[in-house]
């Protein structure tokens, strides 16, 4: 098994690293941990990771390193870095970025991990805290088939459903068609609940009838539920899932297609971060549909 004599470093440790990391620890896998703030990684050190200071640190002591932080930026930073991945780490190196990021920056990635000898994977994940404390995400990578291959059984740690897409930064396009499904899902399922609500139907007892129907969906079952009872509590946080349509509407301009679905969900979206819910998930769309936030 890989799990013997390797070591995994993993840079971000938040609501969804936190499980995923959590999970390569119970498999046997080595882990050293890293976050910017210091106390999301104790409950890992807690469980026999080791926590390290600094990504430098982290990044010469791995045999893999798995990246899942928040922003683009984030990503440019943690790889390219003075004190960064590419400057620290062996060759031979795994690298597998988790982040949802830009295609281009995941091509950017995979030709500096050529030029220093180590391997490189875009492999956004999908399926929220849900997925990632059940072990049952969603991967889409990008890159070489043969990294790929090798690093299968890591990603099969924390995920179910593992699809070599194609080249570097197919992992990432992937990942932007899965966030167009999504914002276009979350605007139907909020209309829904509000319709219900303001209609006078028990939205439990609608729910119970239409999600087993043609209206299923992941954010049907598992979202709205936390919308009927006023959940906003952060499964993939508002202002994350901003970022995420910014990049998908971005890299659909470049390749002249249109998504106006996508952009007046963002814009809603947007109304929410304005009025101080960007750090609640994203079920508290209902807000605005229930007239709860400020046009």
């Amino acid at each position: 098994m890989m799990s013997e004599g390797k070591t995994i470093g993993f840079i971000g440790t938040g609501v969804m690293g936190k499980s995923m990391a959590s999970h390569l620890l119970k498999a046997g896998y080595s882990l050293l941990v890293y976050n910017r703030t210091p106390k999301k990684a104790e409950d890992l050190v807690q469980q026999g990771a080791v926590k390290k200071d600094t990504v430098a640190e982290l990044a010469a002591k791995s045999d893999v390193v798995i990246t899942m932080v928040g922003y683009p930026a984030d990503v440019e930073e943690v790889y390219f870095g003075d004190e960064g991945i590419f400057a620290n780490a062996r060759k031979g190196t795994y690298l597998i970025d988790m982040t949802t990021s830009t295609p281009k920056l995941a091509k950017q990635i995979d030709e500096r991990a050529k030029q220093e000898g180590m391997y490189a994977l875009d492999a956004p994940v999908s399926g929220g805290d849900i997925g990632a404390k059940e072990a049952r995400l969603a991967i889409m990578a990008g890159g070489d088939i043969k990294v790929f291959e090798t690093m299968k059984p890591v990603l099969s740690v924390m995920g179910t459903n593992v699809v070599l897409q194609g080249e570097a930064s197919s992992g990432q396009h992937t990942k932007m068609s899965n966030q167009i499904a999504v914002a276009g899902t979350m605007l139907g399922v909020s209309e829904a609940v509000a319709y219900a609500k303001t209609s006078g139907l028990d939205p439990e007892r609608v729910l119970k009838s239409i999600e087993t129907g043609a209206a299923g969906s992941f954010s049907l079952s598992n979202l709205a539920p936390k919308m009927i009872h006023g959940d906003d509590q952060p499964g993939f946080y508002i202002k994350h899932f901003i970022k995420d349509m910014k990049i998908a509407i971005e890299a659909a301009e470049e390749m002249g297609l249109d998504t106006p679905a996508l952009k007046l969900a963002k814009s809603l979206y947007e109304k929410l971060a304005e009025n101080g819910e960007e750090d609640h998930g994203t079920q508290a769309l209902i807000k605005y549909y229930l007239g709860e936030t400020k046009e």
